[in-house]
């Protein structure tokens, strides 16, 4: 078991390291602990309740060893008409996925838990962008399955890296499709008194 330090009230049940980065900008502490969740074994009705339930599964995995903490555990799905995208395992099925996406407009649903097991706390919800991709041509695609930044992404890109210019528009959270909606993530935890401790601010509420 890792050791997690006593002023660690929250953990980030996650190695994604956009997760925490994400998480690290708003200021607040936690610790990480990676879930080990065999995801294969969760299934669902909808790609949003999927979503719920992965990460709820690896937040209920995490709380079993801490329950005094508050655990924070998301996942991502993209989502094209009813089939769910995950990560490319090669560059023929990176190149599938981008002329799927190619020219539509896809969804990025993430769904989002934090619960505390000593005080028998769950909250769980899904939140949803719209992405409309440009058309892109096959040299493009050649060219950004040539690289290894597909291979890890949901739906075989990063919005954040080389994928940045595919992208038409969107509709919703940006860092939703980065992998963690930060500001309904720093809202909820908000809600149950978790807060950065800003400089200077000795409640650790935040500024105006």
């Amino acid at each position: 078991m890792h050791t997690v330090k006593k002023s660690s009230l929250l953990i980030l049940a996650s190695a994604s390291p956009r997760r925490k980065e994400l998480l690290s900008q708003t200021g607040m502490e936690f610790a990480i602990i990676c879930s080990q969740l065999d995801e294969e074994s969760v299934q669902a009705d909808s790609p949003e309740n999927l979503a719920c339930a992965l990460a709820s599964a690896k937040a209920g995995e995490v709380a079993a060893l801490y329950p005094e903490n508050w655990i924070l555990a998301a996942d991502t799905l993209v989502v094209k008409g009813n089939r769910i995208l995950g990560k490319p395992g090669s560059a023929p099925e990176a190149a599938s996925m981008l002329r799927l996406l190619s020219g539509c407009t896809h969804q990025v649903i993430t769904g989002v838990c934090l619960m505390n097991r000593i005080r028998e706390k769950t909250i769980s919800y899904a939140v949803t962008t719209d992405v409309l991709f440009k058309q892109l041509s096959d040299r493009e695609i050649s060219w950004y399955t040539a690289d290894s930044e597909p291979y890890d992404k949901a739906g075989g890109y990063a919005i954040q890296g080389l994928a940045a210019h595919f992208i038409r528009s969107i509709k919703g959270s940006y860092t939703n499709v980065v992998g963690l909606p930060i500001c309904e993530v720093m809202e909820t935890l908000a809600q149950e008194g978790i807060r950065p401790a800003y400089p200077n601010d000795q409640n650790g509420d935040p500024l105006p």
